[in-house]
């Protein structure tokens, strides 16, 4: 009897450890298999497609990821990036993290870009707010209005930092515009994918030394930047970006605790289901098509514009490509005349539209024709 009450335990305890190794979180399992984001998206940002969502619409608070429409206002309203700025008084002492600016103190727009950016100084961000509007209302305004002409609809800015505010709000889907308008400008890749950099310090003698926090650029393969962001009503935010193979990938995850970890689990996913497809090259040759009343009796038309597109291996297949051509044009004919166009659907959905232009002129073999072009040349 005794010895039954022993290999119960016994096998009561081995059952016990089989549900702990089974369900217990790790690193490289359950933690990466879920998402955890209260909001998130990644897009490719050539085409803008969106390759992976869930609630990238509802409004959240997004923390210092903030500074990413703050440095776009910075690029839309400011011409010199070398441009000294005096350090208004309404930036000193901003609460939270801070690159510990001085009264009177004078910094170059790019250095507070650095600052603002890397270490996500609240103050450097207040101090290019004042820089560029007369108050942080203002400038609050033009972040908003930013925001929206590069498609992010739903977005309300209120201060340049990301501190907690009634009424500041964003969505994953508006913030991932807004980054995707920033890396049009050369200047924005080039300071937040910088590991680390220094700056003057408030003494003119000495530095700011300042590292980047966005980990990933250590650990991601072609991480190219973004920017971190936390306070207690947004949670962990992390806005990130890759490139490789013609793709560029970013990244937004809102309220998120394992933030850097489900970003690069989503990015490698994206990377590894999607491949960059040339599905209409730049100056594409279509065919000729017959002319009438002119000696020549075809001509040549092509595309200007290419196609690229993020395509799964099944997608590929269901590529289509409508040429719409006539049969035949009559002459005169200008180079570069439009007379056709060309739509690329995936499935049944118009993914591309290009007209088709025709590669060089063709003269008329009609007296009436030849008159006309006699007499206006006349």
């Amino acid at each position: 009897m005794k010895m039954k009450k022993i290999k119960a335990i016994f096998l009561l305890f081995v059952t016990l450890i089989c549900f702990c190794l089974i369900f217990t979180p790790t690193t490289n399992n359950v933690v990466l298999a879920q998402n955890s984001a209260t909001s998130m998206i990644v897009i490719e940002a050539n085409s803008n497609r969106v390759l992976l969502s869930s609630n990238e619409n509802p409004l959240r608070a997004n923390a210092s990821t903030t500074k990413i429409a703050t440095f776009l206002t910075v690029l839309k309203h400011c011409d010199d990036y070398d441009e000294r700025v005096k350090v208004d008084d309404r930036a000193i002492g901003i609460p939270g993290t801070s690159i510990y600016l001085k009264k009177g103190e004078i910094l170059t727009v790019r250095e507070l870009l650095y600052g603002m950016m890397l270490v996500s100084g609240n103050d450097a961000a207040t101090a290019l707010a004042l820089h560029i509007s007369d108050s942080i209302s203002e400038f609050a305004q033009l972040m908003t209005c930013e925001a929206l002409n590069c498609g992010a609809k739903n977005t309300t800015f209120k201060n340049p930092h990301g501190l907690d505010e009634e009424g500041h709000k964003t969505t994953a889907y508006d913030l991932a515009q807004i980054t995707r308008e920033c890396y049009k400008y050369p200047i924005f890749e080039e300071i937040v994918s910088t590991k680390n950099t220094k700056i003057p310090d408030s003494t003119g003698n000495g530095y700011r030394y300042l590292q980047n926090k966005n980990k990933l650029l250590w650990s991601l393969e072609g991480c190219n930047g973004g920017k971190t962001g936390f306070t207690n009503d947004a949670g962990r935010c992390l806005v990130a970006s890759a490139k490789r193979n013609n793709m560029h990938l970013i990244s937004v995850v809102l309220n998120c605790g394992p933030m850097f970890e489900e970003t690069a689990m989503h990015i490698e996913d994206c990377f590894a289901k999607y491949h960059m497809s040339t599905i209409l090259p730049p100056y594409n040759y279509i065919r000729t098509i017959d002319v009438s009343r002119s000696d020549t009796q075809k001509v040549k038309v092509y595309t200007q514009k290419g196609f690229m597109y993020p395509l799964t291996d099944d997608e590929e297949q269901m590529i289509k490509t409508e040429i719409s051509l006539p049969s035949n044009i009559t002459a005169p004919i200008k180079k570069e005349q439009i007379v056709g166009e060309v739509k690329i659907y995936l499935d049944k959905h118009l993914l591309f539209c290009e007209k088709i232009y025709t590669m060089e002129d063709v003269s008329s073999n009609r007296i009436i024709d030849n008159f006309k072009k006699i007499i206006s040349r006349w």
